[in-house]
């Protein structure tokens, strides 16, 4: 492992100071969780594929345990652990993670924030951009190009098309994760997929079938046969699998659908400008989408009030950060000219707290500072 600065190093340095007194001017408190964490949530938020990319270990009984790989989870543990608990509360940090990264120190510092608890989203949504603003500011790196998302406006498109579930999770995870989203909506498209004749009966069986039913019937099966994997797949993915299959033999994505979301894909831009394309989409489409597009432009008004330069900011219904767990605004911040890797990096996920172990669900929205990026820019700029 790769030594990098420590926190109290990174405390004397100028640009750490004001960081940190910018947050906690705006009201947030410091946090500071244990480096040692469960490496449990990490795995099942983000999939088997982090553990590549972790540092783990296991305790006395059994307990996987890992180097925090970053501080989102965290902070959100702590909160939740604290009498704070479904109270806004907001928290700032500067601290060492932990992750294999190709090439790169496998330590490194990452500051944020983050914010639970506060019911006025558009306002909360507002604030992190424009704290996120100040944190590149901290560094001497102003001219930065803000690209920002909305996953709720492509939630609230796939509820209005009313598509089968198993269709509307795949479009889900292919938007998260940024992959084959064009490809899978022209395969939706077409009328039926060829399948294994073997399979035919299975598919007959969960025609119609809900996931839930999907997977009871699967799990019986996999029971009878003396297993619980296949070919490195688990049951859920199996029944997920048979599920697809036989909904697309049910018949094809409809025309006027694909249409709809080829067209919502495509809008791209300055956000006022993509607010009007979406109120045209609404209305031709006939698609109640509106409560989404009213917080989308609500959110607009308190980044505006914000003294954030709307008509700077490049807005895209295609934007996602690759990562499941957003539920809302996401936005990303660049230097301008270096347009591959992200200075801040954030957003909304309402459905953390819930996976964490919350009773009830808990908004929260917050950012990722990447010191070392930002770092090495400003000392370009002669910061």
């Amino acid at each position: 492992m790769t030594a990098t600065a420590t926190p109290n190093a990174a405390g004397s340095a100028a640009w750490a100071d004001t960081l940190l007194l910018s947050f906690a001017q705006a009201g947030y408190l410091r946090a500071e969780p244990a480096i040692l964490q469960p490496a449990e949530p990490f795995l099942d938020l983000s999939g088997e594929d982090i553990r590549k990319s972790l540092y783990l270990t296991t305790d006395p009984t059994g307990e996987e345990l890992c180097l925090r790989p970053d501080l989102t989870i965290p902070v959100a543990r702590d909160y939740l652990a604290s009498g704070r608990a479904g109270q806004a509360a907001g928290f700032s940090y500067l601290g060492p993670v932990f992750r294999y990264r190709s090439g790169q120190a496998s330590e490194f510092l990452q500051a944020g924030i983050e914010s639970f608890g506060r019911q006025d989203r558009a306002a909360a949504d507002a604030e992190m951009l424009a704290l996120a603003l100040e944190a590149t500011a901290a560094f001497g790196v102003r001219d930065v190009e803000i690209r920002t998302g909305d996953v709720a406006l492509f939630n609230a498109l796939l509820d209005a098309l009313n598509l089968y579930p198993v269709w509307r999770r795949r479009l889900i995870k292919d938007f998260n994760r940024k992959i084959s989203l064009e490809q899978d909506l022209e395969r939706l498209a077409l009328a039926t997929t060829a399948t294994r004749s073997e399979y035919g009966g299975v598919l007959a069986a969960l025609a119609g079938s809900d996931r839930k039913a999907a997977l009871a019937f699967v799990t019986d099966l996999m029971s009878i046969a003396g297993t619980t994997h296949v070919g490195g797949r688990t049951t859920a993915e199996i029944a997920d699998r048979f599920l697809e299959q036989s909904t697309l033999k049910g018949g094809a994505l409809p025309r006027e659908a694909l249409a709809a979301l080829k067209r919502f894909l495509a809008i791209s831009g300055n956000p006022d400008d993509a607010i009007a394309e979406l109120r045209a989409l609404r209305a031709e489409a006939k698609l109640d989408i509106t409560a989404a597009i009213d917080q989308f432009e609500s959110r607009i008004g308190f980044m505006a009030a914000r003294g954030v330069d709307v008509k700077q900011t490049r807005f895209s219904t295609a934007f996602g950060r690759g990562l499941d767990y957003y539920t809302g605004f996401e936005f990303e911040l660049h230097h301008r000219g270096n347009g591959a890797e992200p200075l801040v990096a954030g957003g909304r996920y309402d459905g953390l707290m819930t996976q964490l172990g919350s009773a009830e669900p808990i908004p929260a929205v917050g950012f990722s500072v990447w010191v070392d990026a930002l770092t090495r820019i400003g000392r370009k700029l002669g910061a």
